[in-house]
């Protein structure tokens, strides 16, 4: 059984920088697409970015877009998500999801996700 284990959430200043990883277990990540969805209070969960099992083809929110940046060494069945330019309406709560699938698939929808992790949390304030 495949287990994904989020880290790396943190309080941080308006403008400053995180990196979340994404640990995986269990299973190899090679054939997994991974996707990164954040929740914040009283709002939907919302997809962030994506990223095929290969790495190869990426995607993103607008919301994020230019700021974020998805990752994934599979060497270590790890997939990294930098967050640069933090805003305040990043503070969320941040997951990881897996889902084995085609080479070059991945989305940004989080029904399309079968395995989860249990979150981080990411706080933006001064």
């Amino acid at each position: 059984q495949l287990q994904l284990v989020e880290s790396g959430g943190d309080l941080v200043q308006p403008g400053g920088s995180l990196r979340l990883s994404c640990a995986a277990s269990g299973r190899t990540l090679d054939y997994y697409a991974i996707g990164w969805f954040r929740q914040a209070p009283g709002k939907e969960r919302e997809g962030v970015s994506c990223i095929s099992s290969d790495g190869s083809t990426t995607n993103y929110a607008d919301s994020v877009k230019g700021r974020f940046t998805i990752s994934r060494d599979n060497a270590k069945n790890t997939v990294y998500l930098q967050m640069n330019s933090l805003k305040p309406e990043d503070t969320a709560i941040y997951y990881c999801a897996a889902e084995i699938a085609a080479t070059n698939w991945h989305s940004l929808r989080y029904i399309e996700y079968d395995y989860w992790g249990q979150g981080t949390q990411v706080t933006v304030s001064s």
